[in-house]
């Protein structure tokens, strides 16, 4: 064969530098594309022989290798598959943009399947030239008295093709890297870089270092298993002849779910992720049609306390990696999850690192929503002792999939569970239900009540109370959202029998904001929002009429003594006597107010917005009976103010300066008691 000399046929004059420079992101990509089209002339190979065209030998073992010398800054990959005539070379390496993989499905359409060609990408080759200053490939093909070619070239633009010396059937590219690439040559990183993208590639690979002092690791490996008269036994030996391959061939995700362990599932999420602790539970994705997609998904066990609701979904093709979360294919909500993802359909843009925009990625998005969705429902109703201890842990992924996505919030809705005072997990319908029931038991002993003092009411116009009405007949859905905080006022709901839901995760305010959205008969309204009539006492109108009075008074000398000119103060006759006073903010103020700290909007103050804090004293209390009845006393101010920082400990955390007033003011409320 006659040396030839020329310039690569680009269709563009310009196509080379963006190759070189724009058309991949990350430059370690060229390891991928390298070995990815070693894959592919093994499996073209392959499919060759299972057609009849080619007859290979019983002892053949397909591999690719990958070869790195420090010392020469050289990275070599080597595939003993369908290698290239000089024909071939001219035309798949020479005529950029072509697609070799494309050619060979079309001359095979009839008797080949596309399912296992990697590449549908013509310029991969040309990512060496973004880490090479200089790549030779040395290459002899399948067929018979074929003869081995050369091709070099620099830079990428002219290249030099002649008569080679392999003898092995394959092709080897080695590329002599430039300077600012070397890392590429060294044994880590070429291992890192290789477990990043090929971990998985359904062709074995194995990893030569070529400066590696070979002898001395054999003699290592001899003296670490000898037998008991000093000879190396046939376990070392064995050893030595046999390398292993740096990736898994066989993943479990391409196994049938029946065939994987609930060990295997566990230990290849370790190995994945890198995560130990154990995942709550998986799902194992496998279709064959309309597309092709198999793949495993874990929902993991997330520590709200430190853990950021964020997971990491690989996506591959045909086992070879594309990319993490690439959010055209995994809806975003299920990206608070971890797994993979293999989808060999994919149409994937020239560099694999974005997908094509069109409705086949779409099915493919439906299709895990779906079967996300028929797993947690059957969890639901065939495990549903398993779905209520793994509910803390998976509500927050759930909840901001009903957020995110219509058809999955339609398939769960029924399954929503809800954690009660009690530590019970019940469905909102039936909160709504217990509700209804015990408000019906309430308003029979109102009525009695109401019956004897009928005379003393006025009558109101219809239609100023409409609205007031209208949203009297909503059903309240009490919640807590700290446990601790809010202790005083759990235990005044349930000393009346009263119900709440724990909602203490962020993702939960937006969530019944959907909810109440959704079903206009329902209000969710936090415990501290309200004293509902439940804690009070049965009054009569002259009551009121006294309590308002109350009220007031006692508003001017709490206004006046805090020195909050805002602050409005009722008092009102509590069941429990035990309570002295209690603060209130309402739903809707606190709500607007959680969202200005969220969104941080304009730096206002989120207090100053929206409404304040309503101070509510309980005149069955002998504290508050007492300043009552000593509105002029001298110890009258400071009890004011003990029973408003009381009050504000039962409803939040107070300010540093405020903890240490209430401090020493107590300690002279102790004081006194001593006289």
């Amino acid at each position: 064969m006659s040396t030839i000399r020329g310039n690569l046929s680009i269709n563009s004059e310009n196509i080379f530098p963006i190759i070189k420079k724009w058309l991949y992101s990350d430059h370690d990509i060229f390891v991928r594309e390298l070995i990815s089209n070693g894959s592919d002339a093994i499996t073209k190979l392959k499919k060759l022989e299972i057609m009849g065209e080619v007859d290979l030998p019983e002892d053949n073992h397909f591999k690719i290798t990958v070869t790195v010398n420090p010392e020469e800054k050289t990275i070599k990959f080597t595939d003993n598959g369908i290698g290239m005539t000089a024909d071939e070379v001219q035309e798949y390496i020479n005529q950029i943009a072509f697609s070799g993989a494309k050619k060979f499905l079309e001359q095979y359409k009839d008797k080949a399947s596309e399912d296992q060609i990697i590449g549908h990408f013509g310029l991969g080759f040309y990512s060496a030239f973004m880490v090479a200053h200089k790549v030779t490939i040395d290459t002899l093909s399948w067929q018979k008295d074929a003869t081995p070619v050369r091709w070099e070239s620099e830079g990428g633009i002219e290249f030099e093709m002649g008569e080679g010396s392999r003898t092995e059937r394959g092709t080897e590219i080695t590329l002599y890297l430039n300077e600012e690439s070397y890392e590429f040559s060294n044994e880590y990183r070429a291992k890192e870089v290789i477990q990043k993208y090929c971990s998985f590639m359904p062709v074995e690979i194995y990893f030569e270092n070529a400066n590696a002092p070979v002898e001395e690791k054999k003699e290592e490996v001899i003296d670490a298993s000898v037998d008991k008269d000093g000879k190396a036994t046939e376990e070392s030996k064995e050893d030595e002849k046999k390398p292993e391959p740096i990736n898994d061939v066989s993943p479990l995700w391409m196994k049938h779910p029946n065939d994987c362990t609930d060990e295997e599932y566990k230990e290849f999420y370790r190995n994945v992720f890198h995560d130990f602790k154990e995942p709550l539970f998986w799902i194992h994705l496998n279709m064959d049609y309309p597309f092709n997609l198999k793949g495993i998904l874990y929902f993991p066990k997330i520590n709200t306390e430190y853990d950021s609701l964020e997971g990491l979904i690989k996506l591959y093709s045909n086992q070879v990696f594309i990319a993490d979360n690439i959010k055209e294919v995994i809806p975003e909500f299920l990206m608070l999850l971890k797994g993979v993802i293999d989808c060999p359909d994919l149409p994937l843009n020239v560099s694999r690192s974005a997908l094509q925009n069109d409705g086949f990625v779409k099915k493919i998005s439906d299709y895990i929503t779906k079967k996300v969705g028929d797993k947690l429902s059957g969890m639901y109703k065939v495990d549903k002792e398993n779905y209520e201890k793994f509910w803390d842990d998976i509500s927050p992924f759930i909840k901001f999939g009903c957020l995110k996505d219509d058809k999955f919030r339609e398939k769960m809705k029924d399954y929503i569970i809800f954690k009660n005072l009690e530590g019970k997990y019940i469905t909102l319908p039936e909160y709504v239900e217990n509700s209804k029931s015990k408000n019906a038991s309430d308003d029979k002993k109102a009525d009695k009540a109401a019956d004897a003092d009928v005379v003393d009411e006025e009558k109101n116009d219809d239609s100023q109370d409409y609205d007031a009405k209208a949203e009297d007949e909503k059903t309240i859905v009490y919640y807590v959202t700290d446990e601790k905080q809010q202790s005083q006022y759990i235990n005044m709901f349930k000393e009346e029998g009263i119900d709440a839901f724990i909602l203490n995760h962020n993702i939960d305010q937006p969530f019944i904001t959907q909810l109440e959205y959704r079903d206009q008969t329902i209000k969710f309204q936090r415990i501290d929002a309200d004293i509902t009539e439940s804690f009070k006492e049965e009054t009569k109108k002259k009551d009121e009429k006294a309590l308002k009075k109350n009220s007031e008074t006692m508003s001017k000398l709490f206004q006046k003594v805090l020195g909050k000119e805002k602050l409005e103060v009722k008092v009102e006759k509590l069941k429990n006597e035990k309570i002295s006073s209690v603060v209130t903010l309402s739903e809707e103020s606190r709500r607007m107010q959680d969202m200005m700290r969220m969104y941080n909007m304009g730096g206002m103050d989120p207090n100053a917005f929206g409404g304040s804090e309503t101070l509510v004293l309980n005149a069955n209390n002998k504290l508050v009976q007492y300043i009552m009845e000593n509105e002029k006393s001298e110890h009258t101010p400071m009890i004011c103010e003990q029973l408003y920082d009381l009050a504000m400990l039962s409803h939040k955390p107070l300010e540093p300066e405020a903890m240490t007033k209430f401090i020493q003011r107590s300690n002279e409320i102790m004081l006194l008691l001593t006289k």
